[in-house]
C-alpha cells in the first residue's frame, strides 16, 4: 500500500459532497450504532483485524523514501471526539509534513482501540496510505464508545499487531524507525492476552507476553508516543501520566485542546526527522495561519532539541534506551474474561 499523493483538492471535494447529502464523515459508525443492536456490531471489512496478515508500509518510484506513520487512538467514552478531530484537521497535518518539508514521502495508518475484555470491537486497523484513501480508513472506524470502567484499555493489543503484523521499509531497508502515535487517557494491561490475540486477530501464541516484552518489540520498528488529551475521562488522573511518564519518559505528549492533534503529530515528526526545531515548527504553524502554536508549544517543549542532533553517519535515529518501568502502575485485580 501507499500509492498515490494526498491532495486538499480531492479532501475538500469530499468534504462538500457529504455536506450535500446529509452524510457524516463517520458514515459506516453511523448507520451500524443507528440501525443494528451492539450484539451485531462488527468492525469494518477494510479494517478487520481478524485473519490479519501484514501491514505495509512500501517504497516505490513515486515514494522512493517512504515513512511509515502510524495513529491509533482510543475510541472509548470521551476518546471518541479525537476521530472527528483528525478528519477535520488531516489538510493541516499534510499541509505541514509535506509542504514544509518535514517528511517527503509519508504514510499513514489510522486504527482504533477499545477494551478486548468487553468490547464488540476492541481494535481495527487501516492501511499505510500515501492518499486521500487514509480519509477513507478513518471514516471507516466504528466509534464504539464502550469500555469497561477500570481505567484500562487493550493498548498491549494494538501494539502486538503493530509490533508483529506491519512490514516497513524504512526500517527495513535503511534502519530508519517509523512513528507510532498512541491516543488515550487510560492504562494498558499488564500483558497480551493469548486468548484475545486468538480471537480478535486469529494468531495462536500459546501463552500471555508481558507488556513491556511486547513494547520492546515495537520499538525496533517505530518511535513510539503517547498522546493524553487534557478533557478526556482520565486525563485528570496523575496515575496515568505518572505510569506512561514511566514506560516512554519524554514521548508523553499532554494536549492542551484537542483540535491541536494534527499540528502536534506533524511537528513531533519534524523534530524526530530533525527537519526542524521547536521554535521553526512553531514559525510554520503561525505562517499558516494557525492560532494554536502556544497550545503546540506547551505539548513539544520536552521534545525539543538543538538542530542538528547526533545521528549515526546514515541519518538514523539513535536507538531509544530500555526502560524497566520500576512500579509499574497497573491496577491489580483488572477486568479479564
Amino acid at each position: 500500500m501507499g500509492s498515490g499523493r494526498w491532495s486538499s483538492d480531492v479532501y475538500d471535494a469530499a468534504q462538500r459532497y457529504r455536506a450535500a447529502s446529509g452524510t457524516g464523515a463517520f458514515a459506516y459508525s453511523d448507520h451500524v450504532t443507528a440501525g443494528s443492536p451492539q450484539s451485531q456490531w462488527r468492525a469494518h471489512p477494510s479494517l478487520d483485524p481478524h485473519g490479519l496478515s501484514v501491514r505495509e508500509s512500501r517504497d516505490s518510484a513515486e515514494h522512493p523514501e517512504s515513512l511509515a506513520i502510524a495513529v491509533l487512538f482510543d475510541v472509548t467514552g470521551s476518546m471518541r471526539r479525537v476521530p472527528r478531530a483528525l478528519q477535520t484537521r488531516l489538510p493541516e497535518l499534510f499541509g505541514l509534513l509535506l509542504s514544509k518539508g518535514y517528511a517527503a514521502h509519508p504514510q499513514i495508518l489510522f486504527g482504533a482501540i477499545g477494551d478486548a475484555t468487553c468490547d464488540r470491537v476492541p481494535f481495527q486497523i487501516g492501511q499505510f496510505e500515501s492518499d486521500n484513501r487514509m480519509e477513507d480508513d478513518l471514516g471507516n472506524i466504528l466509534l464504539e464508545g464502550g469500555g469497561g470502567g477500570q481505567m484500562t484499555e487493550s493498548y498491549e493489543l494494538a501494539l502486538y499487531a503493530m509490533a508483529r503484523h506491519t512490514s516497513l521499509d524504512c526500517h527495513e531497508k535503511r534502519g530508519h524507525r517509523g512513528y507510532l502515535f498512541i491516543i488515550g487517557d487510560e492504562l494498558p494491561y499488564a500483558a497480551v492476552k493469548s486468548h484475545e490475540v486468538r480471537d480478535v486477530i486469529g494468531d495462536r501464541i500459546g501463552q500471555d507476553i508481558p507488556f513491556l516484552t511486547v513494547l520492546d518489540e515495537v520499538r525496533e520498528k517505530f518511535d513510539v508516543y503517547y498522546v493524553l488529551p487534557a478533557g478526556a475521562g482520565h486525563a485528570g488522573d496523575r496515575r496515568v501520566l505518572e505510569t506512561w511518564r514511566q514506560i516512554l519518559g519524554q514521548n508523553v505528549i499532554e494536549l492542551d485542546d484537542i483540535d491541536t492533534v494534527c499540528e502536534t503529530i506533524a511537528l513531533t515528526v519534524g523534530l524526530g526527522e530533525q527537519a526542524i526545531d521547536l521554535a521553526q515548527g512553531l514559525a510554520d504553524l503561525a505562517a499558516a495561519g494557525s492560532r494554536t502554536g502556544e497550545d503546540v508549544a506547551r505539548s513539544l517543549a520536552g521534545l525539543d532539541r538543538p538542530r542538528p542532533a547526533h545521528r549515526t553517519d546514515s541519518g538514523h535515529r539513535p536507538p531509544e534506551p530500555r526502560r524497566t518501568a520500576p512500579g509499574f502502575g497497573f491496577r491489580a485485580g483488572h477486568r479479564d474474561r
